[in-house]
């Protein structure tokens, strides 16, 4: 279990054993922890060439099975939210656990993300971790093989997802990593900026369910077409990305004027939901002490939109019998300077 890049980093209270995945490219590194596939660090230079990890991680085990913030997590077997915690599926009904009100959020009280993943194959600079997920599971139809792997390549952090299900069942996986550009100790993000590559985004109501229109950003606050500060707006929406046809294709830009680190974010996926830590405050202390708070990171999590299986008219995350699931995303860095954005 000990070696270089494969350490054990803690157990849960039944003795299981909890691994983390050490993977380097070139000046990039990242950590994965077998604990929900969890994205613990990710090491990209900065202007002056000092590596900088910008996503947020726990320091041990224990604070990983406290916390409720979804922290760099794998998210499945949903991602993001199923109003009313059912859907109906080839004329059957299904009842899911409910964990956000009366909604099921993220997969469940246990979800992907507090499962113990297999190690399936690691190398210098990739890893793939698979999890079977049984029929009935959190009120889910179907068993559910999947894998991710994590790749760093050409100064860029891929995941890729497959799935294949014994019976129709609906799919939808995600990373929950939450970054900060200008490090994960630095603190707030209103000076960051951040760019969203579509024109609609999916309208919520007072639970942040979609209503079922999807709408132009057009002289609303969700016009985020151009690199601009975040500000001190609170963010927690589904966008549509321009142009999906499946396809990698780029969703959303992010930068720090503090470390003149870029990351652009690109998906095979119709949708992304661009997120400002707004329910931070509560997480344990991060890595090294760091003093986790309200918007000290966003997320960018590339998804089927949410409650797609009431919506007829939002594309369908349902994986029939037989099928592949297959999707990428990609967080891709660079340096850029303020007048060069």
């Amino acid at each position: 279990m000990n070696s270089d890049n494969r350490t054990l980093f803690g157990h849960l209270p039944d003795g299981t054993a909890v691994e983390e995945l050490t993977l380097t490219e070139g000046a990039a590194s990242c950590s994965i922890l077998t604990y929900g596939g969890a994205l613990r660090s990710l090491k990209v230079p900065d202007r002056t060439g000092r590596p900088v990890d910008v996503v947020l991680g726990l320091d041990t085990q224990e604070d990983y099975m406290i916390q409720d913030k979804y922290l760099g997590a794998l998210i499945g077997r949903y991602a993001n939210r199923i109003g009313g915690s059912r859907f109906t599926l080839e004329g059957r009904e299904y009842l899911l656990r409910a964990n956000d009100g009366p909604n099921h959020l993220h997969g469940g009280p246990a979800g992907f993300d507090k499962k113990v993943w297999n190690v399936q194959k690691q190398t210098v600079s990739s890893a793939t971790l698979a999890l079977f997920s049984p029929d009935g599971e959190e009120g889910y139809p179907g068993g559910l093989e999947v894998t991710v792997t994590y790749t760093l390549r050409d100064q860029a952090l891929e995941i890729a997802y497959r799935a294949k299900t014994s019976k129709t069942t609906v799919c939808n996986l995600t990373n929950h990593a939450y970054f900060n550009l200008s490090g994960h100790q630095s603190g707030i993000i209103d000076r960051q900026y951040i760019q969203l590559l579509a024109d609609r985004y999916t309208p919520v109501d007072s639970s942040l369910i979609p209503t079922g229109t999807v709408e132009a950003v057009e002289g609303t606050p969700m016009s985020l077409r151009e690199l601009q500060p975040i500000g001190g707006r609170e963010y927690d929406h589904n966008w549509a990305v321009l142009g999906w046809d499946g396809s990698l294709r780029p969703a959303a830009r992010a930068w720090s004027p503090d470390t003149g680190i870029l990351m652009e974010t690109l998906t095979t996926l119709p949708g992304i939901q661009f997120y400002t830590g707004n329910f931070l405050d509560g997480c344990p202390r991060g890595k090294d002490g760091a003093p986790y708070a309200k918007r000290w990171a966003f997320c960018l999590e590339t998804q089927y939109f949410p409650d797609s299986p009431h919506h007829k008219s939002f594309p369908s995350a349902v994986l029939q019998a037989g099928k592949a699931y297959e999707s990428r995303t990609v967080y891709r860095f660079e340096i850029k300077g303020r007048t060069t954005v």
